[in-house]
């Protein structure tokens, strides 16, 4: 499945949807574990990174919404949570936390500005109301970019 190509249909765009659940799961597992194991965090950083993990939620339980109305199932997060501390460990410097965090945020924006191309691309009547699901997506879309200008900001701030 491409996000190149328009979406013809609703189980495509429920995968698409779960999808984003995963990674809305893997930043707030990273931005949450970061936030609660890096003692040379500074105060800035540190709220920052737990902002971001329950902004990740967010997003994750308004995605699940979105899917609920196409009667698919998501991913469980804990499931999600265990996978990323086995097998993921970022480099203990300060902008290694960072440049994960924008790493995280910046494939979250490029996906859902894909998703949003490829659905507005499509000619499919889907399940659930096209507008409200491409308002709901830009919205969340908007939040990323806002995610990658403060990380951004704090990683200049930091130099």
């Amino acid at each position: 499945m491409s996000l190149r190509s328009p979406l013809n249909s609703d189980h495509q765009l429920a995968r698409l949807l779960q999808i984003g659940v995963v990674l809305e799961e893997v930043v707030e597992a990273r931005a949450a574990k970061h936030a609660a194991e890096r003692e040379e965090l500074d105060r800035e950083v540190r709220a920052f990174l737990e902002e971001a993990a329950e902004e990740s939620a967010e997003h994750r339980k308004r995605l699940e919404s979105l899917i609920e109305e196409l009667d698919a199932d998501t991913i469980a997060f804990d499931q999600i949570q265990r996978l990323v501390e086995e097998q993921y460990e970022a480099g203990s410097e300060f902008d290694g936390v960072l440049y994960d965090q924008l790493c995280n945020e910046e494939t979250a924006y490029k996906f859902y500005d894909d998703l949003i191309e490829a659905i507005e691309g499509s000619e499919v009547a889907f399940g659930i109301d096209r507008e409200r699901l491409l308002s709901e997506l830009r919205a969340i879309r908007r939040e990323e970019e806002a995610g990658v200008e403060a990380v951004t900001a704090l990683m200049e701030n930091g130099e």
